[in-house]
């Protein structure tokens, strides 16, 4: 039986190496859509979704990332958008909202044929006064705190086969 959704789960692979290539303004909305619909705790729909296309402003996140890494390499592989997901760190379901809307944009993007890997760090990013510099910039409230981010573009290079699924990783209790 063929099932597209499942097909979709099972396809979608983390990409590190992006081509220097746009995704489409219909697919970046589609794509952010998908996150908006995404379930939250509740409904109360704490995470805010920023897409970020401008060169400059990419810059600033590599370097912000690296930096909490400890590397000067590009932490977002290159890909010429970056999404990040931020929640309300007043509801006690952010964690997993934001989690779920990064998940769902990534599903959504391979559906499209556009690639994503998810990038971790926001939380110490935002919590930097440069951090919360960008915030305000953007108008957005100190009450959000960094989820995560996806690296967003066309892979350079084949996309590589998923790992074999570890013994026991699902179990049935009857």
């Amino acid at each position: 039986m063929s099932n597209a959704v499942i097909d979709n789960i099972l396809s979608r692979r983390s990409v590190r190496s992006y081509l220097d290539k746009e995704v489409s303004e219909d697919d970046l909305k589609l794509i952010l859509k998908a996150g908006e619909y995404a379930p939250s705790g509740m409904g109360k729909q704490s995470p805010v979704i920023v897409a970020v296309q401008s060169k400059e402003t990419i810059d600033k996140l590599v370097k912000m990332n690296a930096e909490i890494m400890g590397t000067d390499s590009n932490p977002y592989y290159g890909a010429p958008t970056i999404i990040i997901v931020l929640a309300d760190k007043n509801v006690s379901t952010y964690l997993q909202d934001g989690s779920l809307a990064l998940g769902t944009m990534m599903l959504a993007a391979n559906s499209l044929g556009i690639s994503t890997c998810w990038i971790n760090r926001e939380y110490e990013m935002f919590n930097t006064k440069e951090g919360r510099d960008l915030l305000n910039k953007w108008g957005l409230s100190d009450d959000l705190v960094g989820v995560g981010a996806l690296a967003l573009g066309y892979a350079k290079g084949k996309i590589k086969e998923a790992k074999p699924r570890k013994e026991n990783y699902s179990i049935i209790v009857k």
